[in-house]
């Protein structure tokens, strides 16, 4: 039943009484596995070009960004930092006062190594009149960490990761923000002009324009680029109803309870962008500088990679509309489809060349990306699939291990045994021969969501996460993988992960 309470509450979040009804009843039925292929490798899905082809693309990426075309940088920021900072918040709690597990000693016996050490040092000294070094000889560890962690400290156990100090140099130290204003500069600037847009949430908006404003002008002139950079947040419309253990609605308190969709929910923040070509980079995947070089150099292949396969799948698309082709050229466009676009049906050898022609229109006429791929070396996540999709077709597609079948030994055997992990390191084209934007939700597989259990406040809940921006969300792309080196994927997940060598 739904109440009048409910009705406001779905009116001011824009979600429909059908919506809600079609979530609860995905409660009940759950989302489908999808059907594997074939892992994608360098042997068949996997792009290894050579350094004459690399040399080759990044030329046709510059091209690209001398004439008129607009290229944006998306990066999503959203997300708290609390993970980071997991054992050391154990360690408050913990009954114990010096440090104890590997991870705490690992942590202050390199203190000095963060790039927050000089304001964690001012902020210790502000609120104990002590330093760090005088606390830890005193054996007060707890209080360096609550200083660290706490609002009345830097508070950095509740902002987000772009906002944390990430990397020491002898000037400064930059946030991973910043880290990101300076990539975005190196490789995604055209015509001078370098954008990008950062999904954040809404407690934290202004704390980003804050630091936006405060170091732009700098970054302007050492660069000698224009930023545009502009925020969005996740819409209340892409929020998801929670479930009871029997697939009721969840309530508190009578009311409804709604939980964020996931980073799939950032398809509707990515179809409001305008942009010839967008890079999507997650926030804390970022190096100092002296290591950017691989960084910047395998951006700009993919780039040259997607902006020279859109150039071909529009020549193809303008010579389908104008309707003057013959039956070679329908061949020539099949072996795009097939080998440069990696997608392939059976039924293509029964169609005649009206039913070929609908067929390829419908595999050209969407978005392409461009997906850089890092040898596996054990990280959770997605990989790269060959998938069937709801058309019968085959296609590349970043797979998590939620949607597939485990009980089914070979798609296990595929997701086990897969050579490549997905970092995160797309590059997309989403507007049409004609420059007119596609509409990205249009091409989301919703059957590819997933439902995961919760508990709040003592009680079981279910959670429903949306297709992921990179999973199901991009379902109905056009998909190339490229093998980019491991230097190039670099999270942190830790705290103690900034003590890497990789970010000092």
């Amino acid at each position: 039943m739904i109440s009048k309470a409910d009705q406001a509450l779905l009116a001011k979040k824009g979600i429909s009484e059908e919506q809600l009804a079609e979530q609860l009843k995905t409660f009940k039925t759950g989302f489908p596995y999808l059907k594997l292929d074939a892992a994608a490798t360098p042997e068949r899905g996997v792009l290894c070009p050579s350094d004459e082809e690399v040399e080759a693309y990044i030329g046709k990426w510059a091209e690209f960004c001398s004439g008129k075309k607009t290229v944006l940088k998306f990066v999503p920021a959203s997300g708290a930092a609390s993970r980071m900072f997991k054992d050391l918040f154990s360690f408050l709690s913990a009954e114990y006062d010096a440090p104890t597990t590997d991870f705490e000693k690992k942590f202050f016996e390199n203190i000095e190594k963060f790039a927050f050490y000089g304001d964690l040092d001012a902020m210790c000294i502000k609120n104990h009149s002590a330093s760090i070094k005088e606390l830890v000889e005193a054996g007060k560890y707890k209080e360096v960490v609550f200083n660290l962690l706490d609002f009345t400290g830097m508070n950095y156990g509740a902002l987000p990761k772009g906002l944390l100090k990430f990397h020491t140099y002898s000037e400064e130290a930059r946030t991973a923000l910043e880290e990101h204003l300076v990539e975005g500069a190196l490789y995604a600037a055209a015509d001078g002009k370098v954008k990008l847009h950062f999904t954040v949430s809404t407690d934290h908006r202004e704390l980003f324009q804050a630091l936006v404003a405060e170091c732009k002008p700098a970054y302007e002139a050492k660069f000698n680029v224009e930023y545009d950079i502009t925020f969005s947040e996740q819409k209340p419309s892409t929020d998801t109803v929670a479930a009871d253990a029997d697939n009721e609605p969840f309530r508190e308190n009578g009311a409804l309870v709604f939980r964020p969709g996931g980073h799939g929910a950032l398809i509707e923040n990515l179809n409001d962008i305008d942009a010839d070509v967008i890079f999507i980079k997650n926030i804390d995947n970022v190096v100092p500088d002296r290591l950017k070089g691989d960084t910047v150099t395998y951006k700009k292949l993919l780039a040259g990679i997607l902006v020279d396969l859109q150039a071909k799948a529009f020549e193809y698309m303008k010579l389908i509309d104008s309707g003057k082709y013959t039956h070679e050229q329908i061949e020539e466009m099949i072996r795009f489809v097939q080998h440069k676009l990696q997608c392939r049906h059976e039924e293509i050898k029964h169609m005649e060349d009206c039913e070929l022609v609908l067929y390829l229109r419908k595999k050209l006429n969407r978005p392409i990306r461009v997906c850089g791929m890092v040898k596996n070396v054990g990280e959770p996540g997605g990989g790269p699939f060959f998938a069937y999709n709801p058309d019968g077709s085959v296609s590349l597609q970043i797979l998590e291990s939620s949607q597939i079948d485990m009980a089914d030994e070979r798609a296990k055997a595929m997701f086990e045994n897969g050579t490549h992990f997905n970092p995160v390191d797309l590059v997309c084209a989403v507007k049409d021969y004609k420059g007119e934007k596609f509409n990205l939700p249009a091409f989301v597989d919703k059957n590819t969501g997933f439902i995961s259990h919760k508990s709040k406040n003592g009680r079981e809940l279910k959670a429903m996460e949306l297709p992921g921006l990179w999973n199901g969300a991009m379902s109905d792309w056009s998909t190339v993988f490229v093998e980019v080196p491991l230097i190039t994927f670099n999270p942190v997940k830790t705290v103690n992960d900034l003590l890497r060598d990789v970010h000092q």
